[in-house]
């Protein structure tokens, strides 16, 4: 039993680093500011910073966690559609979208805007 924590602990430590890396390459490669992206899943600047060192880890139960997989299936949906051009994506971030009514990195920041983006982006995806 107690080598069955152990395992589960391992494996929690190793998805909170998978989520990490991922979520700060993520924020890199769109250009979102450590500030930004802390609004976006709802921690401390100073978290992200410890995020990207390890220091601060993110746990499946926190709503900080679902934030940062939602972040990344929008980055992923949209490194999809923009055949994986960094520049489009970033551009796409920072324009005005009609059909979103907004900057998608300024809706980015509210759990529903966020949410809207993951499904405007899901839906140009799944166009036929």
């Amino acid at each position: 039993m107690a080598q069955s924590n152990v395992a589960e602990e391992r494996s929690a430590e190793r998805e909170s680093a998978v989520l990490a890396q991922a979520l700060c390459r993520a924020a890199d490669i769109l250009d979102v500011p450590d500030t930004v992206l802390a609004r976006i899943i709802g921690v401390s600047p100073a978290s992200i910073s410890r995020l990207r060192t390890g220091a601060f880890k993110l746990s499946r139960k926190d709503k900080a966690f679902e934030l940062g997989l939602l972040f990344i299936r929008m980055f992923r949906g949209l490194d999809a559609i923009t055949g994986a051009d960094d520049t489009s994506s970033r551009s796409w971030m920072r324009a005005e979208n009609l059909a979103l009514r907004g900057r998608p990195i300024d809706l980015a920041q509210s759990i529903v805007g966020l949410a809207s983006l993951v499904s405007y982006v899901d839906a140009r995806r799944a166009r036929v």
